[in-house]
C-alpha cells in the first residue's frame, strides 16, 4: 500500500525546478509568523501541477503506484503462516491532499500531514503454513480498499550554495502512516477451494489492522528508501531559495 503515500508525498515537498514560482504558489518567507500556512498552500498548488506527470524533473503520472514485493510473518514453526505480495500496484494516492505543515526553516526542518479519503491495491498472493486450522499453502490474487488514510512525513536538509543559489541536501527523512478502516481479501487462488478461500477471506477481514501491522516496517523501509532517492534527485535540480526566501 502505501507506496501509495509515495508520490503524493514526495511532490508535495518538492518546488519548481525552472524558478517557475507560480507552478507551486509562490514563495514563502521564513519571517512570515504564518509561513507554514503559506508552505501548506504552496505545497498543495504544486501536488496539482505534478497529478498527471512532470518531465522537467523526471516524474511520471501519479498512478498507479508500484511495489515490487512484501511479506508477512504470523506464528513460528514449521506451520507458521507466510505470506507475500508480488507486483503491488496501487491506485486513489492522487486525490491525497496536504492537510498541515509544520517547519522550521531555519534548521530545514519540515513536517507534513496528508490525508487521502480512499486507496485500493491489487497484487499477486502466496502463502504457505496453517491458518485457522487450515492449510493455507497456495497462491492468487489479492486486493484491498483502504479508507480514511493518514500519513506524516519529516524531513531535514542542509542547505549548500552552487552556481549562485542555495539549494537543500537531504539529510533525514521519516515516514509514518495510518489507515481508518480496511477491507481486503483474496480470489481466484490456485490449487484451492471455496471452503479455503472463505477461511482466509474471513481471517483476513477480521485481523485486517493486525495484518497492516505486519506489513508497516517493511512498508515504511521500502518507501523511505524510495523517497528519499527521489528527493536527492529532485531536490539537486531546484533551489531551496525558490520556494523559501528570507
Amino acid at each position: 500500500m502505501e507506496k501509495l503515500l509515495v508520490l503524493s508525498i514526495l511532490t508535495s515537498v518538492i518546488s519548481s525546478g525552472s524558478s517557475d514560482t507560480n507552478m507551486f504558489g509562490g514563495r514563502c518567507s521564513k519571517s512570515d509568523p504564518n509561513v507554514d500556512a503559506c508552505l501548506l498552500r504552496s505545497f498543495n498548488t504544486l501536488v496539482e501541477y505534478l497529478k498527471g506527470g512532470a518531465p522537467e524533473f523526471g516524474i511520471e503520472e501519479a498512478e498507479p503506484i508500484i511495489i515490487d514485493e512484501l511479506s508477512i510473518a504470523l506464528g513460528g514453526g514449521p506451520d507458521g503462516y507466510r505470506a507475500t505480495f508480488k507486483d503491488i500496484h496501487a491506485t486513489g494516492v492522487s486525490n491525497m491532499t496536504i492537510t498541515n505543515v509544520r517547519s522550521d526553516p531555519e534548521t530545514h526542518q519540515f513536517q507534513l500531514t496528508l490525508f487521502g479519503p480512499h486507496i485500493s491495491a491489487r497484487a499477486r498472493y502466496r502463502s504457505s503454513g496453517v491458518l485457522l486450522l487450515v492449510r493455507a499453502s497456495g497462491g492468487g490474487d489479492y486486493w484491498g480498499e483502504y479508507d480514511g488514510v493518514k500519513a506524516k512525513v519529516y524531513f531535514r536538509g542542509e542547505p549548500y550554495e552552487r552556481d549562485g543559489r542555495t539549494y537543500l541536501r537531504l539529510q533525514q527523512l521519516k515516514l509514518d502512516f495510518s489507515v481508518k478502516d480496511i477491507e481486503m481479501g483474496v480470489e481466484n487462488l490456485h490449487n484451492s477451494n471455496a471452503v479455503l478461500q472463505a477461511a482466509l477471506n474471513l481471517f483476513i477481514n477480521t485481523n485486517a489492522q493486525e495484518l497492516l501491522k505486519e506489513m508497516k516496517p517493511e512498508l515504511k523501509k521500502d518507501l523511505a528508501e524510495k523517497m528519499s532517492r527521489f528527493l536527492e534527485r529532485i531536490l539537486d535540480h531546484i533551489p531551496y531559495d525558490d520556494w523559501i526566501v528570507d
